[in-house]
């Protein structure tokens, strides 16, 4: 394993972990992680074995998002700015700059197939990037070989959800805020699943639309995702799982409305959010699927 240092698009400076096999190769599964996590998991350790056995290279590394807070440093004109980051003041949208950083970062190294690999949030960041790159069309898609999603989440909805009849009064506080210039403060710890600013409240109860891609069971043509036209692989578990749906219900219908013609949609049995216990289930399935596709 080997640490690689680099920057995001926008100079953030960010740190990576390199695994790489017995033999030499141009080609790479890059692991974007979720919320408040990280990128030296038990799940990332597994993975890379076995992407490794199959004549891959694995990197994961901590995206701005990653943690609860934290400093982290950014690269401007005037020199290095300290910045407060993690979870709790992450603007999702700013996940394009990391993940492309990251990209740039492996060409530079020499590779030139490279698989994304996101897991809960980190999933919805590949996909809002993905679609940006298309929209830009970027030179760099045609390194991107195929999308690994991981217990995509449907946040806009999930937070509606969770918050019930709450979710009305944290968005009035939030927006109370926003205008007093408090944009950094903190909501009351009931408003989320961890401690979240104001700012970030707001993206993902307000300010979706551009994350507004999962729409889990609803009668939708889901443009975003059906955009995708490489190789698709979608998981779930069905317990604990952060789904509304039954796994196997979701699952169903994703495979009616997705219409790539590379497409593995399915769930694992036992599984939760984290696949603890069925990373190996996973990590087999997962290989499965990229050796079907190279």
């Amino acid at each position: 394993m080997y640490k690689i240092t680099f920057l995001a698009t926008d100079g953030m400076v960010l740190d990576g972990f390199l695994q790489k096999g017995k033999e030499n190769t141009n080609t790479i599964l890059l692991a974007v992680h979720g919320m408040a996590s990280n990128a030296l998991k038990e799940r990332d350790e597994i993975i890379a074995k076995k992407v490794k056995e199959i004549g891959m290279d694995y990197f994961s590394f901590n995206n701005r998002g990653s943690e609860l807070v934290k400093y982290g440093k950014k690269m401007t004109e005037k020199g290095e700015e300290k910045k407060l980051i993690g979870t709790s003041y992450e603007d999702v949208l700013e996940g394009y700059e990391d993940i492309v950083g990251a990209i740039l970062k492996l060409k530079e190294l020499g590779y030139q197939k490279i698989y994304l690999q996101g897991h809960s949030l980190g999933s919805t960041k590949i996909v809002y990037t993905y679609h940006k790159l298309k929209e830009q069309k970027e030179k760099i898609l045609e390194n991107i070989k195929g999308i690994l999603l991981l217990s995509l989440v449907d946040i806009p909805n999930a937070l509606k959800i969770y918050l019930g009849e709450k979710f009305k009064e944290y968005l009035v506080l939030a927006e109370k805020k926003e205008q007093e210039g408090r944009l950094f403060d903190f909501m009351p710890k009931e408003a989320f699943l961890h401690p979240i600013t104001v700012k970030t409240f707001l993206r993902y109860a307000r300010d979706y639309q551009k994350i507004d891609f999962a729409n889990f069971g609803k009668d939708t043509e889901y443009h975003v995702l059906n955009r995708i036209d490489i190789p698709l692989f979608m998981r779930w578990g069905n317990e604990k799982e952060m789904i509304q749906q039954e796994a196997e219900q979701l699952v169903n219908w994703m495979n009616t409305k997705i219409t790539n013609s590379q497409k593995d949609i399915s769930y694992i049995q036992g599984a939760n959010h984290s696949y603890q216990g069925k990373e190996e289930i996973l990590a087999e399935q997962m290989v499965k699927f990229i050796q079907n596709i190279k």
